[in-house]
């Protein structure tokens, strides 16, 4: 499964929101208002829980300076990557895109889609306002 946002606007500079995104406590902040759980597990990860689905745990999986971020999925249960691709858009601009890459069987792809897009959707809009 591939979902990816729409490249959305940040109003920092490319290194600004790279340093951001590198920190995975900031993710708290661009959560959905349907988050039910948030725990930072170390520096270089954390777990969260949206109504209705189960807990996902997350790990900082790979930085290229300044320009992506990916993080994984820290079960095999549920395979995925969210990768964020940082570009350089002016001195205090940013433009920035979330790329969601999972294997799943088909009925679960089909289950989890929908949401799974909804959530990158929120995540990427709720980064114009950091």
């Amino acid at each position: 499964m591939y979902i990816e946002s729409e490249k959305k606007n940040v109003a920092k500079s490319q290194k600004e929101t790279f340093e951001f995104l590198k920190r995975v406590e900031n993710f708290e902040k661009l959560m959905p208002e349907s988050i039910e759980k948030f725990e930072l597990l170390s520096e270089e990860s954390f777990l969260f829980q949206l109504k209705g689905m189960p807990a996902i745990k997350l790990k900082l999986d790979k930085t290229e300076a300044n320009h992506l971020v990916v993080l994984a999925a820290a079960s095999d249960k549920l395979p995925f990557t969210l990768r964020g691709e940082i570009e350089e858009k002016g001195e205090n601009e940013s433009e920035v895109q979330l790329i969601f890459e999972g294997e799943f069987n088909s009925m679960m792809a089909m289950m989890i889609k929908n949401p799974i897009k909804k959530f990158i959707t929120t995540l990427s809009e709720n980064l114009e306002t950091i």
